[in-house]
């Protein structure tokens, strides 16, 4: 959860704008709302919490066929996994880089996981290199390119040439595929369901019911997994 949104929560809710509905069925004013809500602020963070999980949840009813059906072939992991985690990344994020082991971690400890990639390039360079991967699924190497851009470090086109042949890709169809309709389109529909789903940066991820953003760690991950298996 950003500090901003926290924020924006508490007052939202100290001021009424979700505190009186939210105590309204105890027979309480809006004025007892907000004085019990000053004297007890350790609630505040758990009933920010709540709020934000509700609105993720919200975001999420209205696209969640679309976030899990992957690319075709642009999954780690399990393929017929009984859990999925979604993840939106981008080759030119930091972040996106120093969690890939996590998700590797994940994938080791849970031989049900499904991990479905979707390429998100919102860094300056990375769209090339979406591209690419979207190219070696359809050559059903996406994992190894997947590793192999990651270890390339930014995404230059040397470095996106690099890792395509560290992958073993056909060069010619897959510079074909990464220039086409379609690749456009799957891009495109990632940028729209990622706004969608109110997310700002990468990496991104989508577990169960809950949406999570920036690089939150594998305990965070297992968590929301392990709930996810036990709903």
């Amino acid at each position: 959860m950003t500090r901003s949104f926290l924020l924006t929560a508490l007052v939202a809710l100290v001021a009424g704008f979700g505190g009186a509905a939210l105590w309204s069925f105890s027979g309480l004013g809006h004025h007892q709302t907000r004085a019990y809500l000053l004297e007890n602020p350790e609630l505040l963070p758990q009933m920010a919490e709540n709020y934000q999980r509700k609105q993720g949840e919200e975001r999420l009813a209205s696209v969640e066929g679309e976030v899990v059906a992957p690319f075709p072939g642009a999954v780690l992991g399990n393929p017929g996994g009984s859990v999925t985690l979604v993840k939106f990344t981008d080759y030119g994020c930091t972040y996106c880089r120093i969690s890939r082991p996590h998700v590797e971690q994940l994938i080791a400890h849970n031989p049900e996981l499904k991990v479905v990639i979707r390429e998100w390039p919102i860094f300056e360079g990375s769209d090339a290199a979406s591209r690419m991967a979207l190219a070696a699924a359809r050559q059903g190497k996406f994992a190894q390119f997947h590793r192999a851009m990651f270890d390339r470090g930014p995404p230059s086109l040397p470095a996106i040439e690099a890792a395509a042949r560290d992958a073993g890709l056909d060069m010619d169809a897959a510079r074909a595929f990464a220039s086409s309709q379609e690749a456009d389109r799957e891009l495109a529909q990632n940028m729209t369901i990622a706004r969608q789903l109110g997310f700002s940066g990468t990496p991104s991820w989508v577990v169960g019911g809950q949406l999570f953003e920036g690089a939150v760690g594998p305990e965070t991950l297992q968590e929301a997994i392990d709930a996810a298996r036990d709903s």
